[in-house]
């Protein structure tokens, strides 16, 4: 260490100059350190600490508005999709009801969010019928398109109309990978589709676990 730094001579005496500093900023790390979430292995991409995706604003089926505090104490799955989309999306929402169930008795500390990337079709009548079809806990939420844009390049995600033969007709394009926040609203894991369903099990009881 170099005692330069942190001695000074004031007219006779020597004082330490750097020695507040250094340990504002050894108190500070600690801090940073206990706040961050433990570390742990997962199946999915970790996505700890990443300074994106970190909430969102929008209305559900009932118009009610949610961000993630409503969620707080719970892992968070969030998806997007559109109710039309023939493959994905089911899919991965049959998937989620399985990941629920085979939770057990911790199952009530998941809460699916489904969030549509056409909100044209996607009426909250249209949305509600279809979360409620895989299980009535999950959410849907439906954001105008202008919120569709802003929370398309805040997550990270892709999605793109793309024209059928009538202009009803169409399909969307989209991202089909899964956001995971942990029960503080922390984006934890970025789960790609197909998957499975034990390795999301796993990594939500590790998230539930951790608290």
């Amino acid at each position: 260490m170099d005692k330069r730094y942190f001695l000074k001579r004031v007219g006779g005496a020597v004082v330490w100059t750097g020695a507040t500093a250094f340990l504002g900023a050894s108190l500070a790390g600690c801090k940073d350190a206990a706040d961050a979430p433990p570390k742990a292995s997962f199946n999915a991409v970790d996505m700890t600490g990443a300074d994106y995706a970190k909430d969102f604003a929008l209305s559900d089926a009932d118009g009610k508005p949610r961000t993630l505090a409503d969620f707080k104490g719970k892992v968070v799955v969030l998806f997007f999709g559109y109710a039309q989309c023939p493959d994905v999306c089911p899919t991965t929402m049959v998937e989620m009801a399985q990941v629920k169930q085979q939770l057990g008795a911790d199952g009530d500390k998941l809460q699916v969010v489904f969030v549509t990337v056409d909100p044209e079709r996607d009426t909250p009548t249209v949305m509600k019928a279809y979360t409620n079809a895989f299980d009535p806990s999950f959410i849907a939420l439906i954001p105008t398109p202008e919120q569709l844009a802003a929370m398309a390049k805040d997550f990270k995600f892709y999605y793109k109309k793309v024209d059928g033969t009538t202009p009803t007709s169409y399909t969307m394009d989209h991202s089909a990978a899964s956001y995971v926040y942990d029960t503080q609203g922390r984006l934890r894991l970025y789960a790609r589709y197909g998957a499975g369903v034990a390795p999301m099990v796993a990594d939500v009881k590790t998230l539930i676990a951790q608290g």
